[in-house]
């Protein structure tokens, strides 16, 4: 491989990692917070690729926009959900249930998709689409840059917001310790309310940013709970920095492997560093102490 292949590699590693932690941040939140696993995640990400591309379509305008409308809407869905669904799941069997709660909630998701936009693969049709801007020798497209601006945007209000707000602070410490956020009089069940809305809000905006360079179809959602499982387990389950950095390593990894070997091997990195993860260091690699201080 070649230096300028090279640098051009990891500038895309980056880009698609900022992207991955963006989209992985939400499951981080649900299990952090509840112990939920919420295979339904990915199933909203699409959801919101879908209403970015159909208000781009019906207006014309920037579907960025359409984030005034899905962020709210999102955040109000996850509330909901948490409240009518979650909280009636018994607590000694939370994790397992939640598995299955939430893969019938993709299903209908799916099933909702397919009924009002057809299974037709859909695309949103940009300005600058096609564009590219240089970058020290490396040529990136603009979609991309946009995507990766808009994630790091998102992740930067999402650290401050867990770590200067209020309900950032009662929600961190529900992470960390839940019984002994209780004992200090901190509304547990409140907070996994909000928090679950703030895990669907940031599924808002990555679904949003994948539709800006992605081809999307009612069934895509089941192509992005294997990668973005295994970068939270990568992570540490619970460790919104640790996610961070996981979808990162991946991103870049994933960028050389496609030079190298091409698509599919790219692919198999998430899953072979899952495996790597469950059997050498279950906690993850990226948790621990990093998320105490986060």
């Amino acid at each position: 491989m070649s230096g300028s292949l090279l640098f051009q590699s990891l500038v895309l590693g980056v880009l698609l990692g900022g992207l991955y932690a963006l989209l992985a941040a939400g499951l981080t939140l649900y299990f952090g917070v509840m112990r939920v696993v919420m295979i339904a995640h990915s199933a909203f990400l699409i959801l919101a690729a879908y209403l970015a591309w159909y208000f781009n379509d019906q207006t014309g305008w920037d579907p960025l926009l359409s984030l005034f409308v899905t962020v709210p809407l999102f955040f109000a869905a996850g509330v909901g959900m948490q409240r009518l669904l979650i909280a009636r799941l018994r607590p000694a069997t939370l994790t397992m249930m939640s598995v299955l709660l939430t893969f019938a909630v993709a299903l209908l998701i799916e099933g909702m998709i397919g009924l009002i936009w057809s299974g037709t693969q859909r695309r949103i049709q940009l300005p600058y689409s096609g564009s590219n801007v240089e970058f020290f020798g490396a040529s990136i497209a603009v979609v991309k840059l946009v995507a990766f601006v808009l994630a790091g945007a998102s992740l930067g209000l999402l650290y401050l917001l867990l770590t200067k707000s209020r309900f950032g602070r009662a929600l961190r410490a529900t992470i960390q310790h839940k019984e002994a956020a209780q004992l200090v009089g901190i509304k547990t069940d409140r907070v996994a309310g909000l928090g679950f809305g703030l895990g669907l809000a940031t599924a808002a905006v990555g679904g949003t940013a994948l539709a800006l360079d992605a081809t999307i179809y009612p069934s895509l959602h089941w192509h992005w709970v294997g990668p973005l499982m295994a970068i939270i387990v990568v992570g540490g389950l619970g460790s919104v920095p640790g996610t961070a950095i996981a979808a990162m390593v991946l991103g870049i990894g994933q960028s050389l492997l496609q030079v190298e070997f091409g698509t599919t091997w790219a692919q198999t990195l998430f899953y072979i560093a899952l495996f790597v993860t469950l059997m050498v260091r279950p906690q993850g690699f990226f948790g621990g102490r990093l998320a105490q201080r986060f």
